[in-house]
């Protein structure tokens, strides 16, 4: 059942009522008219061979009030570029696929080098960013959503009520933040997930408070029922200030500049899905170069980089604290998911969780020393405002590469 609560720092749009997608659609199609919509999508391209992508698909082919989907594509040969825009070619509406590993997007990726502009990682933070800067090129757009491309349970009704806050006119909104809750379902049990976000930022951001010092910021990120949300929608003057890690501190990332650029006022959470399931990263607890190991250490020094730029001293001593209290707010939470499952009828494995508890407790230790080893490291992206204030020719390029790339065999 949902609730009206309005928790935090920023507006929550709550859905009430079941609202029949078409009626929101209509509204988007209208209000589209003045202000055209696009959609980002970035994806592997193993994400074509499973069977989210292709539900996907279908299910934008109706969302007509979209005036131009891009698809941002990694990991993918020359012949599985070819075998990706043919995927997507059932697209009535306009679309591009920005192959990042093709030769002209790797030629632009090394001009901008010379400007020290490109991130150096590959992942889902670059690949949206020459995304969002292919559409500002095009420069037709008011309002631009981003969503992944393995939600398995997509419904297209997730994309219009991510839109609608800030598409609506009467509404002030320049940034929505999707959320949900994550469960899945098979024929003998239903189980939480979303567990980076239940066991890890939510008990770290407490944490945090408690150690360092309640912040407006912390305030802000506590304020957000689902941080590590892929889905946000945003107006195109947001699209053109932001700056995008390129680790696995992406959504706590954005969040943080979305903060720095915009009042409160201004920004908002949407509740896009009664549930919602994706793939699940593993845990890797052997191997902290990947996985959830990897995620947790690098949204932790999303965190730090943050703590720094206002002003604390982070030292080894703190970050012990800082892992004491984060193991203590999460035993507690842990507490109220299991009797939440409980009473709804879910699996729920408490062994296991606090065994992931654990894990992350490891990884606040360990973000804490590669921070101290180079409390400089900056993973961000510049904007494309100062991109394109030093290079004026960048988005002439970026979209002679794509429709070149775009072009019929």
């Amino acid at each position: 059942m949902p609730d009206f609560f309005q928790n935090g720092s920023i507006g929550t749009i709550h859905q009430l009522n079941e609202r029949d997608t078409a009626e929101l659609e209509k509204d988007l199609t209208q209000w589209g008219k003045e202000g055209p919509i696009a959609l980002v999508v970035p994806c592997l391209f193993s994400e074509l061979e499973n069977s989210a992508l292709p539900k996907i698909v279908d299910e934008l082919t109706q969302a007509s009030y979209l005036s131009e989907i891009v698809i941002g594509l990694d990991n993918a040969s020359k012949d599985q570029f070819e075998i990706a825009k043919k995927f997507f070619s059932k697209l009535p509406q306009r679309h591009r696929v920005l192959w990042h590993d093709g030769p002209r997007l790797q030629e632009i990726n090394h001009s901008l080098g010379r400007f020290g502009f490109p991130p150096e990682r590959s992942g889902k933070g670059k690949n949206m960013w020459y995304c969002l800067g292919y559409l500002l090129a095009r420069n037709e757009f008011q309002t631009i959503a981003c969503h992944d491309a393995d939600i398995k349970n997509y419904d297209r009704s997730l994309l219009a009520r991510l839109l609608y806050p800030v598409v609506q006119p009467s509404f002030n909104y320049a940034f929505a933040k999707g959320y949900y809750y994550r469960a899945s379902a098979n024929q003998s049990e239903t189980r939480l997930h979303g567990r980076v976000s239940r066991l890890y930022v939510t008990p770290l951001i407490r944490a945090l408070s408690t150690t360092f010092g309640r912040t407006d910021e912390l305030e802000y990120l506590d304020s957000f029922r689902y941080p590590l949300a892929g889905e946000s929608a945003m107006d195109i003057s947001v699209a053109r200030s932001l700056r995008f890690p390129s680790d696995w501190g992406l959504e706590i990332g954005v969040l943080s500049e979305v903060y720095a650029r915009y009042p409160n006022a201004r920004i908002c959470q949407v509740d896009i899905a009664n549930d919602y399931d994706h793939k699940h990263q593993p845990l890797s607890d052997d191997d902290k170069t990947t996985g959830l190991h990897r995620m947790s250490r690098d949204i932790a020094k999303a965190f730090f980089r943050k703590l720094t730029i206002s002003g604390f001293s982070l030292t080894q001593e703190s970050f012990r604290t800082l892992r004491a209290t984060y193991m203590r707010a999460a035993h507690e939470l842990i507490e109220h998911y299991e009797s939440d499952a409980v009473s709804n009828s879910m699996a729920y494995d408490r062994n296991q969780e606090e065994s992931m508890v654990s894990l992350f407790g490891q990884s606040v230790l360990e973000a804490g020393e590669d921070f101290l080893q180079n409390p400089l490291e900056n993973p961000f992206t510049s904007s494309w405002s100062e991109v394109q204030s030093e290079n004026k020719e960048v988005f002439v390029d970026l979209l002679a590469a794509v429709e070149s790339d775009n072009e019929k065999p």
